[in-house]
């Protein structure tokens, strides 16, 4: 990269044009071609046919797509029809999802200026800002986007905001000076960059870069080159139907190979295993875990958080850091005045006193007026114009009763002197009836060297030695809890003197406002709410430490010094180093966003999943790389929603604790509806394969797999992903990232089921085959195992017993759920009519007694199995 913030202008020209003159026609053409146009490039995006594609790229999907097709030549169509029936749901709620395109770039497009003023052929003109060329003059005025990057060759009081970029959350004044050392970008204030605007004053600057080369550009390559990462809900699911692919695979061959062995044809043999698969897979899982999902992403935006993607429902409830920006994330985003110092007091802003005048709160009254009038800013039914400090300054006399507009129209403006960077100061004459007074305000150090008085107790008397170290005390104080403070003096002038900086001498000291972005109002306790759920909280900004520190300390992030950082300390370490620094910094100050990003890798490479919040432009690529991204809805810029996960509508950090409250609910629902649905099947497969072993018939037609698969898998496993979300899970800690569903733990729990399952399936079976044929036993059997899984639905709501407590009513869903399957059910085994449909016998009231009184075992069994159990 060229420093050209450590150049002159003239070496600048030299460098980028080869000449000390502005460009002409003939150069801007040269240029245009060399660099092409000033604009962000797109990366190639994905059709909506591929995307669609990539669903079945899943290894159970493609077990169940080579399931379908041999169920269909062997002539079992029903099989094979819900099969990729429920195959192409999934995919079509994948494709849906996933086609949310990616816009960052056409966000970060957006950040550019539609038009500039450059100077060519020694005339300034307008034009489009993609014809803004490296080399071109722009001239810049307070209001006006900045189309590119470039070094500032001009300034008349210019600043610039840049926090979009930077974090930072003050104006940065910007001059034209050289820079002798190498700075942080939030550091450079002789350059300026695309994607920030002028917020006051006005001045020119030489491009250097334009379009990928600039600052934005950078971020939008970072974007590109930063994948989206899985969730723990994604990566556990993937790892599980891996892993059951594989056995059931394994349990198909060993039946298929004792079905050949016992004498069956293969043909029939091979029909056998792929029902066994069809039975063992559950088909519906990742259907129904998308719809939860779903429903979790409307409770959601209730509380005002938004869900871009799916999946970050659930993987912020395995969040155990969270890496925050400062400004407009924690904080409000807007200079608000904290303090007053007036007559040696220390006063809060909402204490002052400008209520009842005396001579003892006099000098309050005065500082108040003295920062309207001293003042260029505007606040119009809520529109703010002009400088965020002095906006602050108008905004807490509204607060306090008092109206800039009826100060300034008592007191006019006769005349001024408007700040400059060079004096720090700024300086206005007004008419106060007996007399004409000139008020300056600027940096504490600049007014002390040019006072001679002091107003203390309503008298004017001749500033001491003591006075000034007192002051300077308290300007210390403040500036170590990271306030910017502002000093107000004043002098009696002539009538219709017109100010000049030679008047700026004699002043008299009146006192200090001190001022800051401050925390909002729920942020202290949204993080120690954080802390209490076990996850980590930490800031990450591109503002100054100290200010970063003031604030993390006010909400309980830092407790010590030692815990805060400069992003230039990470340039010196690899990525090994950074992750066991990573562990003991809380803050992180002046940081880029590569910095960003390497944060949020350390934390992954330590086994954390992380989320970042922010809503900069700088924000982007971090929100990108972090396992689940948090944008600020009102003051995030596109490209940070875009990039993020989850777009927080009220911009407040506290509902991210709420967030990962539903995180942690809609996990452990899922994680109930899996257990539901693996439970159920086992209990199905145990059943196959006694019958298989002891040489009787197959238990289940295909059509029996085909209702239980649509009814008694699908309505009780939604239904439990619709549980009522319980608070306790934020005194759990974050489960840890490598932690699969399956834990031995799960998988007990799911074996006992299912074996209580399967074997009152089979008892069902044996007392059918006893008192009728093979179409009886296989009735019974098929009404006990979806009759039992209706009721198992209960089992599966806690892992705690249930039956006689309120939590088991809680559900109307599930309620729901259980009726509508038993109606149906008890149809299909009562209704003549539906015999042939589902190759069913109508059962006597000795066999239906039989097969009710054996479902409803199943409750009472493993409601007193899990107490015994806990």
């Amino acid at each position: 990269m060229k420093n050209f913030y450590r150049m002159t202008e003239e070496e600048v020209r030299l460098k980028i044009n080869g000449s000390s003159k502005p460009l002409t026609d003939e150069m801007v053409l040269a240029n245009q071609k060399k660099y092409g146009p000033n604009e962000i490039t797109e990366g190639s995006k994905k059709s909506t046919a591929r995307i669609f594609l990539e669903q079945f790229k899943d290894f159970l999907v493609i077990i169940l797509i080579f399931a379908a097709v041999i169920s269909g030549v062997l002539g079992d169509i029903e099989s094979s029809a819900v099969i990729l029936v429920v195959i192409l749901i999934n995919a079509v709620l994948g494709t849906v999802q996933t086609v949310k395109a990616e816009q960052s770039l056409n966000g970060l497009k957006k950040l550019s200026a539609p038009e500039a003023k450059v100077l060519r052929n020694g005339v300034v003109i307008r034009v489009p800002a993609r014809e803004v060329t490296v080399g071109d003059e722009v001239i810049i005025e307070a209001g006006d986007s900045i189309p590119a990057d470039g070094r500032v060759i001009r300034s008349a009081s210019m600043k610039v905001d840049e926090s979009a970029l930077t974090g930072e959350s003050l104006s940065v004044e910007k001059n034209a000076c050289i820079i002798e050392k190498e700075v942080s970008l939030g550091d450079r204030i002789n350059m300026v960059h695309s994607g920030s605007f002028v917020t006051y004053g006005r001045g020119a600057f030489l491009v250097t870069s334009i379009g990928m080369d600039t600052e934005v550009g950078k971020i939008a390559s970072l974007l590109e080159n930063t994948s989206d990462k899985k969730t723990p809900l994604q990566k556990s699911l993937d790892s599980f139907g891996k892993k059951l692919s594989v056995a059931i695979i394994i349990f198909c061959l060993v039946l298929f190979g004792l079905s050949v062995l016992r004498g069956e044809s293969i043909g029939s043999a091979f029909m056998f295993a792929v029902a066994l698969a069809v039975a063992a897979i559950p088909e519906a899982l990742s259907s129904i875990v998308t719809i939860v999902l779903s429903f979790g992403t409307q409770k959601m935006a209730k509380e005002n958080a938004i869900i871009r993607k799916l999946q970050a429902v659930e993987g912020l409830g395995s969040v155990s850091v969270i890496c925050s920006d400062k400004t407009g994330t924690l904080t409000k985003n807007k200079m608000t005045v904290e303090n007053y110092y007036v007559g040696e007091k220390d006063i809060e802003a909402e204490n002052i006193d400008v209520k009842n005048i005396d001579v003892k709160n006099e000098e309050e009254m005065e500082l108040l007026t003295f920062s309207m009038l001293c003042n260029d800013s505007e606040n119009d039914g809520g529109k703010e114009i002009g400088d965020p400090t002095e906006i602050a300054l108008i905004n807490i006399g509204k607060e306090l009763g008092e109206d800039y507009k009826k100060v300034r129209n008592k007191y006019p403006r006769a005349s001024e002197n408007p700040f400059d960077s060079d004096r720090k100061l700024m300086s206005t004459a007004h008419n106060f009836g007996s007399c004409n007074l000139m008020i300056t305000k600027g940096a504490v150090d600049v007014i002390l060297k040019r006072v001679k008085n002091i107003k203390f107790n309503g008298e004017i008397r001749e500033i001491t030695e003591n006075d000034i170290q007192i002051i300077e005390a308290q300007n210390e104080k403040y500036s170590q809890n990271g306030l910017r403070v502002l000093a107000f003096a004043f002098k009696k002038i002539k009538e219709d003197e017109n100010i000049s900086n030679e008047s700026e001498r004699d002043l008299t000291f009146l006192g200090l406002i001190a001022m800051m972005d401050p925390p909002r109002d729920e942020s202290k306790s949204a993080v120690g709410e954080c802390i209490k759920a076990g996850i980590k909280p930490v800031m990450i900004t591109g503002d100054h430490k100290i200010t970063a520190a003031a604030i993390a300390k006010r909400i309980g992030i830092l407790d010590d010094m030692s815990q805060a950082c400069e992003g230039s300390v990470l340039d010196g370490m690899d990525d090994n180093e950074l992750m066991d620094f990573v562990g003991n910094i809380s803050v992180y100050a002046r940081v880029s966003p590569e910095h960003k990003i390497r944060i949020v890798r350390a934390w992954q490479n330590k086994g954390n999943i992380v989320s970042m919040t922010g809503d900069g432009v700088n924000d982007a690529p971090a929100l990108k790389q972090a396992d689940i991204g948090v944008a600020m809805g009102i003051t995030g810029s596109e490209v940070s929603k875009d990039a993020a996960s989850m777009v927080l509508t009220d911009d407040n950090f506290a509902t991210i604790v709420k967030a990962v409250e539903n995180g942690r609910n809609v996990y452990k629902n899922i994680k109930s509806s899996i257990q539901f649905l693996l439970s159920g099947n086992f209990g199905g497969i145990l059943t196959v394969m006694f019958a298989s072993f002891a040489g009787l018939p197959v238990p289940f037609a295909p059509v029996h797999l085909l209702f239980i698969n649509l009814l008694t898998d699908s309505l009780p496993a939604i239904a439990l992903g619709m549980e009522p979300h319980n608070k306790d899970v934020m005194n759990e800690k974050p489960r840890p990232a490598d932690q699969s569903i399956l834990t031995s733990d799960f998988l007990k729990t799911v074996g006992i089921e299912g074996l209580i399952i399967g074997a009152l399936t089979v008892t069902a079976f044996l007392i059918g085959l006893r008192s009728g044929n093979g179409v009886s036993a296989s009735t019974m059997a098929f009404g006990t195992l979806c009759l039992s899984r209706l009721v198992h639905g209960f089992n599966c709501k806690s892992s705690k017993p249930v039956i006689f407590t309120k939590k088991f009513f809680n559900n109307i869903y599930m309620q729901a759920a259980f009726i509508i399957g038993f109606v149906l059910m008890t149809a299909v085994l009562t209704v003549p009519g539906l015999q042939n449909i589902f190759k069913v016998e109508t059962l006597d009231l000795w066999q239906l007694a039989t097969v009710y009184c054996l479902a409803l075992s199943n409750l009472v069994i493993v409601q007193f199995v899990k107490f015994i159990r806990k």
